[in-house]
């Protein structure tokens, strides 16, 4: 990543260390960040902090940070004015939260805790290997009244609108103490996000769950392949509708995605979900295909009002 030098200086108190706020080119469609680098006495890097600023009107209260320092530099109090850095450019932004991840019991999970953070949620991470996927587990019995459709990249003009309809599903996905704020979806969302992958040379794999009766989607499950179909694909967003829960939908897609998934992408050795710890249900059907969990992560909130 190039980082370009701004110009200001400042210092730790009581050390030799400057920190410096850069401009990060790293811009997306509905976000920016901006950075801060720590430096010794001699210009070396010693830490660093990324705050990614959302620019969708139902995101702008909230900011993603990311602070790194140096493990032979820490308890020098770097990442403590890394972090009054970045807490003060987010009230300046007129953010109200600040988003933090750590691996639990790692360093940064302590330090977020002890500088005023609270967990907001924890995700459970896991793996399936597909060398070690059970043809049993990938096979569950097909509901009554349902058929899949799948597809790759960008989906089709005949089902973009009810498939547009069918993303309120994750409305009440489990999201601990943060508030998100409403997420809205349109044909135009839709398309753009696939189109977003397809740039970047990966590979969106989407299967859909549709009522016969209706043709409507009623469901789906998505899964972001690497453009080299090698190493780890990733979970995206796994849904059902309210009124089609209870069905076995979601094990139904998610099994039919890992199959497809395996047969089009040979050299692919595994796939990465994360789930909310409170999302019993999507648990129990990882753990029913074989996902192991690999690690958990808190989500930490910093309320800067």
């Amino acid at each position: 990543m190039q980082l370009l030098w701004s110009g200001w200086t400042g210092y730790v108190a009581g050390l030799s260390i400057s920190i410096t706020p850069l401009t990060d080119p790293d811009y997306r469609p509905f976000s920016r960040r901006i950075a801060w680098l720590a430096s010794d006495s001699d210009g070396n890097p010693v830490g660093s902090a990324f705050l990614r600023l959302n620019s969708k009107e139902s995101l702008a209260h909230l900011s993603e940070l990311e602070l790194a320092v140096h493990p032979t530099e820490r308890r020098r109090g770097i990442g403590s004015e890394l972090l009054a850095v970045a807490a003060a450019a987010g009230r300046e932004h007129e953010v109200r939260t600040i988003l933090a991840d750590a691996t639990v019991e790692s360093p940064g999970d302590h330090f977020l805790r002890s500088r005023g953070f609270t967990v907001g949620l924890t995700l459970i991470f896991a793996r399936l290997s597909l060398s070690e996927a059970s043809p049993a587990a990938l096979s569950p019995a097909a509901p009554p009244g349902y058929r899949l459709e799948s597809w790759s990249g960008v989906v089709s003009d005949e089902l973009v609108e009810t498939y547009a309809d069918a993303r309120t599903a994750m409305d009440d996905a489990p999201v601990g103490d943060i508030s998100y704020g409403p997420e809205i979806w349109d044909v135009d969302r839709v398309r753009h996000v696939a189109k977003v992958v397809e740039d970047r040379g990966e590979h969106l794999l989407t299967v859909s769950a549709i009522e016969q009766a209706t043709g409507k989607i009623v469901g789906f499950t998505e899964l972001v392949v690497p453009a080299d179909g090698k190493g780890d694909a990733q979970h995206y967003g796994t849904a059902v509708l309210p009124e089609h829960r209870g069905h076995g939908l979601s094990l139904w897609m998610k099994a039919d995605c890992i199959r497809r998934t395996r047969s089009a992408y040979p050299d692919l050795a595994g796939l990465l979900t994360d789930t909310v710890d409170t999302n019993a249900p999507m648990q129990r059907i990882n753990t029913a295909l074989g996902y192991q969990e690999t690690h958990r992560t808190h989500r930490y909130t910093l309320d800067l009002e």
